[in-house]
């Protein structure tokens, strides 16, 4: 039971850590730094694909198969067609190998691209912190089309609200 509570404050800690962190995190009305990362089938994503052509949400993520985590990305997965009618593309970014993230496509049935940040390349150049000094933040970030940062938002644990805050950007962007 103590070590239960003590992760529980853990992380508790870690979100608040997170979004004190948040200033650090790829400004607001800044370029995002393009990236060329592997996703679930081994093929190069870049975020200059998307230039001129689509919003992207970009969600960082500590780990394929871990609660908050399948939560958050089904969450994602819920409300995909959304973001399609919105003209957005999702990207979900963890550590977890390419293999990984085609086990975890394929046992939730996402309909979205995830990347292999393995190196935390990614993670660093956007400004994604860790959490409790450890573990891998969760942050979103909303990017404009001309591949503009137009939000960013950070909880570890409200896994769902990651998706609300997307859509309301996005449908301002519209």
């Amino acid at each position: 039971m103590f070590k239960r509570l003590l992760l529980v404050a853990a992380l508790i800690l870690s979100t608040s850590y997170a979004f004190a962190k948040d200033k650090e995190c790829l400004p607001m009305n800044e370029k995002a730094p393009d990236f060329s990362l592997k996703n679930q089938d081994g093929k190069i994503v870049k975020l200059s694909d998307y230039k001129g052509k689509k919003n992207v949400v970009v969600y960082f993520y500590p780990k394929d198969n871990t609660p908050i985590c399948t939560k958050e990305s089904c969450s994602f997965r819920d409300a995909y067609e959304e973001f399609q009618k919105m003209g957005a593309e999702v990207i979900g970014v963890s550590g977890d190998s390419v293999e990984s993230h085609k086990e975890f496509i394929a046992d939730h049935k996402l309909p979205f691209i995830l990347l292999s940040d393995e190196k935390g390349e990614l993670r660093k150049a956007w400004g994604v912190p860790k959490t409790a000094m450890m573990m891998p933040g969760r942050v979103t970030f909303v990017i404009d089309k001309e591949g503009v940062c137009r939000h960013v938002f950070s909880s570890q644990l409200d896994s769902k609200k990651h998706v609300d805050e997307a859509k309301a950007v996005l449908e301002k962007l519209q």
